[in-house]
């Protein structure tokens, strides 16, 4: 009598229906040692980049090698084995071993082909489905960046933007940027992790480094293992595993490198995750150069606003100012009661103060908007370029000191204010054809303090009459 278990045939025909491979898969390996009446089975799914093993499921008592026998048993006295094939391609192999009553037959051959085949379905209809869900979640994520990009962020952020989303999509450790260096060599100047990225952000590599002539050259490097390929001499590669390092560039234009390492020891990239990286890679690119195209417009559309602006205050309203103080001024010289005179020169005072504070205002709107440099060596010298619109020359400047690394923000920005009004004052003494322009950041104030001290000198008339130009000195503690 045939003591095999009794097995359904919608249990057989039903096996693809689970998107979950592999409860499907051990459900397939399961019902081959039950149909066939074997003691053990095993069913290997091949790797399809590598062509080794990838998944191992088993069925019987203890575990099976890839052969359907435990380790340790003594030689199998009957084993039954077939590929899981999907048209040419081997996806795998299903074998049973130890029938428990006589001799594996043809009849058992058969069923086994029949459930391989399931097996094959099952196998390659998954991967088509989590293929097709991973394009969309690339194709969702590069548009969602695009748009975030096209929105107005501004550099730094929009290369943290395309760092994170495609650190998420790849489902990597860290999602970096790096950009060419002026010494040759590339840096980390935007990464997202799940943690603390500040770490790699500044990290570089140093020029002449193997892997620098083909991310230079726009081209993609795909690593095994970052933490022993040395081509990698990144201090932070220790960490790292697997690893994608994908060109960003537009129209022959290459912006940087988007790479995208996972941890040391994990699941290595496939051909599919290379390719939509890529396909991620250049959109980015194109959505940058985009969005850097769009702010530049925008800017130049606020400046040139500014600017009209700075000229009809500087046409018309200063120049109305100056004639209606002019008209007070030669009426002051006629009155001769002395509290009409009095009154008369606070009215001219006031006007002579209005255009003070107008010219500073003048000179305020020539600088480019406020989202440029912070620093005070940056903002100095975009304050003196934006002056040289009015002046006609653009003041020298020097510095002395670590002048970002010395002075506080709060303290910059009154510097700030300092030289604006000195430059506005200079431009309104005649004859001024030169302005030095000096921050001292290693300046000793006279309580001892360390300090700041800002001197603007002009080569125009004294308010005195006299010749040898003005000096103007701003000092304030550190």
């Amino acid at each position: 009598m045939d003591a095999r278990p009794t097995v359904r045939l919608e249990d057989v025909l039903g096996i693809g229906d689970d998107l979950g491979l592999r409860t499907t898969l051990q459900h397939i390996v399961d019902t081959a040692a039950a149909l066939v009446g074997a003691r053990y089975g095993a069913l290997g799914v091949v790797d399809p980049e590598r062509g080794g093993p990838a998944e191992l499921f088993t069925t019987g008592t203890g575990e099976a090698d890839s052969a359907g026998v435990p380790p340790g048993r003594p030689p199998v006295r009957s084993f039954l084995g077939v590929p899981v094939q999907l048209d040419e391609e081997v996806l795998g192999h299903l074998r049973l071993t130890e029938k428990r009553a006589g001799s594996f037959t043809e009849q058992d051959q058969n069923l086994l082909r029949v459930l391989a085949s399931q097996a094959a379905i099952a196998i390659g209809n998954a991967r088509l489905y989590g293929t097709a869900r991973q394009r969309e979640r690339w194709i969702s994520g590069a548009a969602a960046v695009t748009n975030a990009l096209l929105t107005g962020v501004n550099a730094t952020d929009a290369l943290t933007t395309v760092a994170e989303s495609a650190r998420v999509l790849a489902d990597a450790f860290a999602g970096v940027v790096l950009q060419p260096t002026g010494e040759g060599g590339m840096e980390i100047v935007a990464a997202s992790t799940s943690d603390d990225p500040g770490d790699i952000v500044g990290t570089t590599i140093a020029p002449g480094s193997p892997i620098l002539v083909q991310l230079l050259g726009g081209e993609p490097v795909f690593i095994e293992d970052s933490s022993s390929d040395p081509r990698m001499t990144t201090p932070v590669r220790s960490r790292f595993g697997p690893s994608m390092m994908l060109p960003l560039q537009s129209g022959g234009k290459l912006i940087g490198t988007l790479a995208l390492p996972r941890r040391r020891g994990g699941r290595p990239y496939r051909a599919v995750d290379r390719l939509l990286a890529t396909q991620f890679a250049s959109q980015a690119a194109l959505a940058l150069v985009l969005a850097d195209s769009q702010h530049d417009r925008e800017r130049l559309a606020v400046y040139e606003d500014r600017d009209r602006i700075a000229r009809d205050l500087h046409d018309l309203v200063v120049q109305r100012l100056f004639a209606t103080e002019m008209m007070l001024e030669s009426t002051r010289r006629r009155v001769s009661e002395p509290s009409l005179d009095g009154l008369l020169g606070r009215a001219v005072d006031e006007l002579d103060s209005t255009i003070q504070e107008v010219r500073t205002t003048i000179f305020a709107l020539q600088q480019p908007p406020a989202d440029g440099p912070t620093g005070v060596r940056a903002t100095v010298l975009r304050e003196t370029a934006g002056a040289a619109v009015l002046l006609g020359f653009r003041p020298s400047v020097r510095f002395s000191g670590a002048v970002d690394t010395l002075v506080a923000p709060r303290v910059t920005r009154e510097l700030l204010a300092a030289l604006r009004g000195a430059l506005a004052a200079a431009h309104r003494r005649d004859g001024v054809t030169a302005i030095e322009v000096e921050v001292d950041a290693t300046a000793r104030l006279e309580d001892g303090a360390d300090g700041v001290r800002l001197v603007v000198t002009d080569d125009g008339t004294r308010e005195d009459g006299g010749a040898g130009g003005t000096t103007v000195t701003w000092e304030a503690p550190r």
